[in-house]
């Protein structure tokens, strides 16, 4: 089904999933927000890093060549769900709070156990080592599923402007595993089970391209196939994940017309998805607790990943 409300603030274009009763607001944001500046190491939970005896295609061995994530379970009303947060920064930095720790907490919330990704960054690493980095995270958390408490047909991905770019990218650029590899976890899928892209980064198309995030990801001069390969509602398919989206039309650094390409290419390709475009707002809002209105945005995305059944325990798990 397709709804559209204009008036207010607020723009909402749904697919398939009808909005459920409105639940309590996410949890207050911890203190001290960071907006981003290098890589900060998150000391609140187990950090686990993706590739123990180091990391392939890494340039060295600081903290910022040793992508991990930080696992943040979900400790009541276990879902059996997972989800891989990709923090955004133009990639170049990682906004670890805003985008990140309190995020984990917002899902910690609902019973879904989160993880923090820590991905390496430009200009001093660029495509395929990010996206290789949020494939291993996916991986890792399906191969340690039992381990957490959660399904591995029940994992999925949330990203935030280059990290929601990052986020789509592993929404369309994945692979089933390597069933005789080596590396036990590599034998799994790298697919995401489902998406949520927060103020995205989706085109390269200069048109409504973040310039900025481009060139850190791909350099001065990236080759044109690889800036159309990259341009992710070009790569839309039928297995591209189940999808929730929301955009600011003030924003001013993505434009909200990235995620409408995306949510365009969904609808086409059949695959279910979900936009909410708010009138108002700045880029990098986060959960936007303070905002009356597009504080909106986290009680609908509990509206849609209940109706998907993501928020509720399996009866056999």
């Amino acid at each position: 089904m397709n709804r559209l409300f204009l008036g207010g603030s607020l723009l909402l274009v749904t697919i398939g999933c009808e909005a459920q009763t409105p639940q309590p607001s996410a949890p207050a944001p911890a203190a001290g927000g960071q907006r981003g500046g290098g890589i900060p190491i998150d000391t609140g939970k187990e950090e686990i890093l993706l590739w123990p005896n180091g990391a392939p295609g890494s340039l060295g061995d600081t903290i910022a060549d040793k992508p991990a994530v930080s696992i943040y379970p979900a400790a009541r009303m276990l879902s059996g769900t997972a989800i891989v947060i990709a923090p955004g920064g133009g990639y170049q930095n990682l906004a670890m709070d805003h985008e990140g720790r309190q995020v984990a907490a917002f899902f910690n919330s609902m019973g879904v156990t989160a993880a923090i990704l820590r991905y390496r960054l430009g200009p001093r690493y660029h495509h395929p080592i990010e996206l290789g980095d949020a494939q291993r995270a996916i991986r890792l958390l399906r191969s340690r599923a039992q381990e957490l408490g959660v399904l591995p047909n029940r994992i999925g991905m949330i990203g935030f402007s280059a990290g929601g770019h990052l986020a789509a990218t592993a929404g369309t650029h994945f692979d089933d595993g390597k069933g005789n590899a080596a590396d036990a976890i590599e034998r799994w899928s790298s697919r995401p089970d489902f998406l949520i892209l927060g103020y995205p980064v989706i085109s390269t198309d200069p048109a409504i391209a973040a310039a900025g995030s481009v060139k850190n990801l791909l350099g001065e001069k990236p080759d044109p196939k690889l800036l159309e390969e990259l341009s992710n509602d070009l790569r839309v398919t039928a297995q591209t994940p189940p999808t929730f989206l929301f955009h600011t039309t003030a924003d001013n650094v993505v434009p909200a017309e990235n995620s409408v390409r995306f949510y365009l290419a969904l609808k086409k390709a059949g695959v279910p998805a979900e936009l909410h475009i708010f009138e108002n707002g700045p880029h990098g809002v986060g959960l936007a607790l303070n905002d009356p209105s597009l504080s909106a945005w986290p009680t609908l995305l509990m509206n849609w990943l209940r109706a998907r059944g993501l928020l509720t325990k399996p009866p056999s798990q």
